[in-house]
C-alpha cells in the first residue's frame, strides 16, 4: 500500500515539523494506512534541539511530490535472459498477452528489448535465408523435446549451417553437400549415411529409429532425435536461437523508478517503441512501461499540516492527492478535486489542534511525544506570549507537559536559547523561519527568528540588510522584513528593506530607516501581516 506523507510548510518551524510527527503517528496507532512524516526543508537549531531533547530524529526531507513512474500501475512482465529461446519468448508473450519483452543479462541489468515484431521479422527472413546462426544443443534438445544419439554429439556445444530436409532421392541427387548443414530427415539409412561421411553439424531424426551401426561412426556430426515431423522440427530448430541474436539492444529508450511522469511523456511522444524498459536504482530490470500507463497515474497523497498555501506547499502538489488540511492559519489558495476533511481552528499551534484529536480518538501521546508536543506549543505561541496564543494553548501544553513530566518554564529556555544563530550564515538564519504573501498586488517576504537575546543578532545587521536588498532585487519584492522576536522583551526588533512608509503607517512608528522595535509584537501571523494587509487594503 502506498505511503501517505503528512507534511508541513516550506522553511520548517518546530510546530510544523511535530505536529506532522504527531499526526503520523497518531493515524499509524489507529492502523489505518501507512503514514509517514515528511519535512521540506532543513531543520532549525531550534527544532534540531527539541528533537534531540526527547529522542527522536528529523521526519524524511520530501523533496516534492511529483508523479515519478514508480507511481504508475506498469506492467512486470516475465524478464528473459539474453540465452533464452526465441521459441521460449513467444510461448511467453502469448501466455502474459503482451507484445514486448524485456531481456536480462545474468545480473538482472538490460539487455535490450524484444517485440513480437522482432520475432516475425525474423520468421519471415528465414524462409529466405535458411542459415542459422550458432545454436546452443541445449536450446535445440529443449525446442525439439530431443534427445543426443551419438557419442560424437556429446563433444558439441553449438551448431550452425544451412537448414535442409532430406526427401527421399538418390545418393547422387542431394540436396546437401556443405558440412556445415543442418539436415532434418526421417527414416532414410542412405541420407544419414551420406550426411555422416560429408561431416554435416547435424542430422535431426524425426520420428524414426537410427540403424546403430551409423551411429557408431567416428563422426563430429551431432544426431538428434525428436518426435516431431520433418516441418515441424525445422520450424522448431530457427526457434532455438537465442532472442539475443535477434532482440534489440542498442539506441534503446528506458526509464528508471524515480524519473518524472511529465518528461517520460515528452521523451514517449518523441518516439515509437510498443513499450519501454523501466529499471531501478541498479540498473535492474523491473517491468515495462506503455504509452497507456501514463493516462491514469496514481497520484501520491498527501496531509497539509500547518499550512493551506500553494507558494508555502511542497512542490508538484498540483500533481498529488491532497487528503486532509490542518491548519490555524488563514485559508488561502489552495484548490482540490475532491471533498476532503479541513481542521481549521483559531489557535496558536497546530500541534494543540492534534492533541485534541488524540483525545476525540481516546488515545494518548508517549511520554516522548507529549514532551515534543508540549515544546511545538511552547514555540509557536513563544512562551505563550504570542496574541496568537488562546486558553487552550495553555491548557494543552501543560497536559502534555504533565505526561512527559517535565516544565514548560525550563522547556522554553531550552528552546529560545537555540535561537540565537551560532555559527550559521546570515542567510541559514534568514531562511529558517521564512514566508512569501502576496498582498493586494504587493509582493512580500517575511523572516522571523525566535531568542531570548536580539541583542546578539543585531550586531550582524549589515548582513542581514545586505542579503535582503540582494533578495529584493532578484526575485522583485516590494518589502523584505526579518522579524528578531526576543522572549524577554516581549517584542520585535523589525529588519526591512522596501517601502519605508508603509512600514512607518502599518506600525504607527515616526522614524523607520531600516530598524524598528515593536513592542509586543510577537506574531508574523497576527501582528504584522494583517497590518500591511489593511493598509494595503
Amino acid at each position: 500500500m502506498d505511503t501517505i506523507y503528512i507534511t508541513g510548510h516550506r522553511n520548517p518551524d518546530t510546530d510544523s515539523i511535530v505536529s506532522a510527527m504527531a499526526y503520523a503517528a497518531l493515524k499509524n496507532a489507529l492502523g489505518q494506512r501507512q503514514y509517514e512524516a515528511a519535512r521540506l526543508g532543513q531543520i532549525s537549531d531550534e527544532t534540531q534541539t527539541v528533537l534531540d531533547r526527547f529522542g527522536f530524529q528529523p521526519p524524511k526531507l520530501l523533496n516534492n511530490v511529483r508523479t515519478q513512474v514508480r507511481d504508475l500501475d506498469y506492467d512486470t512482465p516475465a524478464t528473459l535472459s539474453a540465452a533464452a529461446t526465441i521459441s521460449r519468448a513467444w510461448r511467453t508473450m502469448q501466455k502474459d498477452k503482451i507484445s514486448a519483452i524485456p531481456v536480462a543479462n545474468e545480473d538482472g541489468t538490460l539487455f535490450g528489448m524484444l517485440s513480437a515484431g522482432d520475432v516475425a521479422n525474423y520468421d519471415m527472413s528465414s524462409v529466405r535465408n535458411p542459415k542459422v546462426g550458432e545454436i546452443p544443443v541445449y536450446n535445440l534438445l529443449s525446442v525439439l523435446e530431443g534427445k543426443i544419439l551419438n557419442q560424437g554429439g556429446e563433444m558439441r556445444d553449438v551448431i550452425s549451417g544451412e537448414v535442409t530436409i532430406a526427401l527421399p532421392a538418390s545418393r547422387e541427387n542431394l540436396v546437401f553437400s556443405d558440412p556445415g548443414s543442418i539436415v532434418v530427415c526421417g527414416d532414410q539409412p542412405d541420407m544419414i549415411r551420406r550426411a555422416l561421411e560429408i561431416g554435416v553439424s547435424c542430422i535431426i531424426v524425426c520420428q524414426a529409429e537410427v540403424d546403430p551401426e551409423l551411429l557408431a561412426m567416428q563422426t563430429d556430426t551431432c544426431i538428434i532425435s525428436t518426435a516431431y515431423d520433418a516441418y515441424r522440427a525445422v520450424r522448431l530448430i530457427y526457434h532455438a536461437m537465442p532472442i539475443s541474436s535477434i532482440c534489440k539492444n542498442k539506441d534503446l529508450v528506458c526509464f528508471h523508478l524515480d524519473d518524472y511522469i511529465d518528461d517520460v511523456q515528452n521523451t514517449v511522444l518523441e518516439s515509437r517503441f510498443r513499450a519501454y524498459p523501466i529499471l531501478d536504482e541498479e540498473e535492474r530490470v523491473v517491468g515495462t512501461l506503455s504509452r497507456y500507463h501514463l493516462l491514469r497515474p496514481r497520484r501520491k497523497q498527501v496531509i497539509l499540516m500547518d499550512h493551506n498555501e500553494k507558494a508555502q506547499s511542497v512542490p508538484g502538489l498540483d500533481q498529488a492527492e491532497i487528503l486532509e488540511i490542518i491548519d490555524h492559519h488563514r485559508l488561502a489558495d489552495i484548490q482540490t478535486k475532491n471533498p476532503i476533511t479541513v481542521r481549521n481552528e483559531p489557535v496558536g499551534s497546530t500541534t494543540t489542534i492534534v492533541a485534541g484529536m488524540y483525545q476525540d480518538k481516546g488515545l494518548m501521546p508517549t511520554a516522548k511525544m507529549a514532551g515534543l508536543m508540549a515544546a511545538a506549543i511552547v514555540s509557536d505561541t513563544v512562551m505563550f506570549k504570542s496574541p496568537t496564543c488562546t486558553q487552550r494553548d495553555i491548557d494543552v501544553a501543560n497536559r502534555m507537559a504533565r505526561i512527559a513530566n517535565i516544565s514548560l518554564q525550563a522547556l522554553g529556555q531550552v528552546i529560545f536559547s537555540a535561537s540565537g544563530g551560532g555559527a550559521k550564515s546570515a542567510e541559514e538564519i534568514f531562511r529558517t523561519d521564512y514566508k512569501e504573501f502576496h498582498i493586494a498586488g504587493h509582493n512580500l517576504a517575511v523572516s522571523q527568528v525566535t531568542c531570548m537575546d536580539s541583542d546578539q543578532l543585531l550586531q550582524r545587521k549589515g548582513e542581514f540588510l545586505q542579503l535582503m536588498s540582494s533578495l529584493q532585487k532578484k526575485q522583485g519584492f516590494d518589502m523584505v522584513i526579518l522579524m528578531i522576536t526576543d522572549v524577554l522583551l516581549e517584542g520585535t526588533q523589525l529588519l526591512f528593506v522596501g517601502d519605508r512608509d508603509s512600514i512607518r503607517q502599518a506600525f504607527n512608528v515616526e522614524d523607520a530607516e531600516d530598524v524598528v522595535f515593536l513592542p509586543k509584537v510577537m506574531s508574523r501571523k497576527k501582528q504584522v501581516i494583517p497590518m500591511l494587509s489593511a493598509l494595503w487594503g
